[in-house]
């Protein structure tokens, strides 16, 4: 059995999809979810799901010792974010190289960054006139955005699409794709 952790700030839809698609399986287990924000939506639906949550402050991040020390004791395998809010430090990724994705809702290497999250991406893709967008699944690295490409899905950004409209697009791509790409580096490493 491999044992996640998902990392999660806001409101957990991705995190939420990731639980509900290893519920049943026996070979992946979403152990639990790490937050940064105390009242971060994610919780609820974790507790819906009988997922365990928990919050540590900005100082434990910061540190990151805690935080491996957390995940090793709850024999943890591989790290997921799903709306991660915050910079992943250096003990956590030496101590899981390789072992934490991202997912990005752009096509990195476009959009990606410091400050590139969220509604401020799907913004910039409108504002720049850009035909096509999507999303990336990434490993992560000590610097933004910049880990190795695992995975790509794109949509086409509609002549009419506002910020909003573009999320929903996207949401749907990331909560497709993500847990069956989770799936396939997780079983591909047994």
């Amino acid at each position: 059995m491999k044992n996640i952790a998902i990392f999660a700030s806001g409101e957990g839809s991705n995190a939420e999809a990731i639980a509900q698609y290893f519920a049943n399986n026996d070979k992946v287990c979403v152990k639990c979810v790490l937050t940064n924000r105390q009242n971060a939506g994610v919780n609820q639906r974790m507790e819906k799901l009988g997922i365990d949550t928990h919050f540590f402050p900005k100082e434990s991040w910061s540190n990151a010792h805690e935080i491996v020390d957390f995940l090793q004791k709850e024999n943890i395998h591989f790290i997921i974010l799903a709306g991660f809010l915050a910079k992943i430090e250096p003990p956590i990724i030496h101590s899981y190289n390789h072992h934490i994705i991202n997912i990005h809702p752009s096509l990195l290497p476009r959009y990606g960054g410091k400050g590139m999250w969220g509604r401020h991406i799907h913004e910039a893709v409108i504002a720049n006139g850009d035909t096509e967008t999507g999303i990336t699944i990434h490993y992560i690295d000590e610097d933004i955005d910049s880990g190795d490409i695992i995975f790509q899905a794109k949509c086409e950004v509609l002549p009419n699409d506002t910020p909003s409209t573009l999320a929903t697009r996207i949401h749907s791509l990331e909560h497709k794709h993500y847990p069956q790409v989770i799936e396939m580096l997780l079983i591909g490493q047994q």
